[in-house]
């Protein structure tokens, strides 16, 4: 196994299970994307229940207290195009993984890896570096 970077970026998925992930396995300096507080803030807002509502409150707000996020700013735009045009020379629709595609040109403008637990997210995404995260189940993971 390699060692973990030095810095990276953690996406949506690996920030909801950060708590059962093998901090072996993440870059010593971690970052998020503003887009992925975005789609932690949704997350109580749409729960079926109270329990669910609870534990996705209590995710967004340790995200919250733990990280600065790098905004979405012109940069990332830019490289959000670039992104989009991977995405459909790879045969794959942006649209249905939008967010996704956001945090992806969060990472190449800021030229960190991307941490995640859905690697095939990301897949067909040129200059893009993914990393896999822990392989500890948890919400996080697509079922």
């Amino acid at each position: 196994m390699n060692p973990p970077d030095p810095v990276g970026l953690l996406d949506t998925s690996l920030v909801i299970d950060l708590m059962v992930c093998d901090p072996e396995q993440l870059p010593a300096a971690a970052f998020v994307s503003a887009v992925t507080l975005a789609e932690l803030s949704a997350g109580p807002l749409v729960a079926r229940t109270d329990d669910e509502r609870l534990q996705r409150q209590h995710v967004l707000q340790l995200a919250e207290s733990t990280f600065d996020p790098l905004p979405f700013d012109a940069a990332c735009a830019r490289h959000f195009g670039a992104v989009v045009a991977s995405l459909r020379r790879s045969g794959r629709k942006s649209r249905a993984r939008g967010l996704d595609a956001l945090i992806a040109a969060t990472a190449l403008a800021h030229d960190l890896p991307l941490y995640t637990k859905n690697p095939q997210d990301f897949e067909g995404i040129a200059g893009l570096s993914v990393r896999s995260g822990s392989g500890n189940q948890g919400p996080g993971d697509r079922r």
